[in-house]
């Protein structure tokens, strides 16, 4: 730039010698002292450009340092959002972040209750640019001890570790990849004051174990997870033998005879159209050489949101899972095929200054006995709406319809929730 300045004073220079010369008929050249005083003036306006040219280099700089910047923070907000991050408040200047969630049901319909569901708290720490720890402290029913109906849990508790640009190694305490609400399950992002009976008896969410789990990009709309971990531990005998949900140890000296293996394919095919489908494998679902048993679990659901108008959304979620479990004992008692699936319809209208309104209807039916010759399957119908007055925060109402293999388990009722998360 100083150049090219230089070189115009000189061409400058030249002209006005040249008309000074072609002019002298007319006029005497300019004295020596005169030439010297506009060289001096030319001088002078070659270092005002000099700083001009400054002051614009600097601020191209800065605009640039901003946008490198700016496009770090987005970047970093929707690495969290697409890895469902523990907490939606963001991290401190010291690299720890809080959040959590909280839901508040009351049920009306066998026993009229008021219960506080779950309280939960976040806490992450962010070491450096590569590791990270995430944990998740959970009361459920308000109080908990000997004695007391509630529990108090440790849910998560891992470390997540950079390994490249598009592979995230997790190690610790921490959810395992099935489903559709295990891993996301706060409040605000379903419908319905309950979670569904079929990812609840069948998956079973929420389900935690101990392990590694590796995550990665394999395009730009396929994902994989994989984990190896600790497993499930079913009772053999009595009337929850073999059953999904009470093997769960939740990693309170568990046992850890037979490792267990998880994987996952994610797949974005348009924006807001989401699939997956989750393989789960354990050599031992008993964890003993009294009734050894291998299982296999299956998984596929599709997760669906369309927006039909600038205000609203159409929504469609549906689950597949299944278990296979291979020992005489399982074949015996006709549970050696565990299976549910449901369909959730739903709308969603968008009022404005973070609210918005939608309506849901569900149909589920989950087999925890489902090798049986006889008819065993439960049934529930529900519908009701969520309303937002705040994007994080959601009040529920709905009714369901149940229509169990055991009748004396049928429970049709009304159900009210407020729940949070921040």
């Amino acid at each position: 730039m100083t150049i090219k300045i230089l070189n115009i004073s000189a061409t400058a220079l030249i002209l006005s010698f040249s008309y000074y010369t072609s002019s002298a008929l007319a006029q005497e050249l300019p004295s020596q002292q005169e030439m010297w005083a506009i060289i001096q003036k030319q001088q002078q306006q070659i270092s005002e450009l000099q700083k001009l040219v400054g002051k614009t280099e600097i601020a191209v700089a800065e605009n640039k340092q901003q946008a490198a910047n700016t496009e770090q923070m987005i970047e970093a907000t929707v690495s969290a959002i697409e890895e469902g991050g523990l907490s939606s408040s963001p991290a401190s200047s010291s690299g720890t972040g809080i959040g959590g969630y909280a839901e508040l049901h009351y049920n009306a319909g066998q026993t009229d209750e008021i219960d506080l569901h779950r309280f939960v708290m976040f806490m992450s720490h962010e070491f450096n640019d590569k590791i990270r720890f995430f944990s998740e402290l959970e009361i459920e029913h308000s109080i908990a001890g000997d004695g007391q109906v509630g529990e108090f849990e440790v849910e998560q508790a891992y470390l997540e570790f950079d390994i490249s640009q598009n592979t995230i190694a997790t190690v610790g305490l921490q959810l395992v990849p099935i489903g559709i609400l295990n891993e996301t399950h706060e409040p605000p992002t379903f419908y319905g004051v309950e979670r569904n009976e079929v990812e609840k008896n069948i998956i079973p969410a929420t389900w935690w174990e101990a392990g590694i789990k590796m995550s990665g990009k394999i395009s730009e709309n396929l994902k994989y997870d994989a984990m190896v971990h600790s497993g499930l531990k079913t009772p053999i005998t009595g009337s929850k033998a073999f059953l999904i949900r009470s093997g769960r140890q939740k990693v309170a000296k568990a046992d850890w005879k037979n490792t267990a293996y998880t994987g996952r394919l994610s797949w974005t095919a348009a924006p807001g159209v989401n699939f997956a489908a989750s393989l789960h494998y354990q050599n031992d679902l008993t964890q003993t050489s009294a009734a050894p048993t291998s299982a296999t679990l299956f998984e596929v659901h599709g997760d669906i949101k369309q927006q039909v108008s600038t205000t609203s959304e159409l929504g469609l979620r549906a689950l597949y899972a299944q278990w296979n479990l291979n020992s005489k004992e399982t074949e015996l008692l006709g549970n050696d095929v565990q299976r549910g699936w449901y369909i959730e319809p739903s709308y969603r209208y968008n009022l404005g200054n973070d609210r918005a309104i939608g309506l849901f209807a569900r149909y589920s039916l989950w087999d925890n006995m489902a090798g049986n010759i006889i008819d065993t399957a439960n049934k529930q119908t529900s519908f009701g709406l969520n309303y937002w007055p705040h994007q994080n925060v959601v009040l529920k109402a709905d009714y369901q319809i149940d229509d169990h293999a055991n009748i004396t388990k049928n429970d049709n009722r009304f159900n009210l929730g407020v729940g949070l998360q921040f």
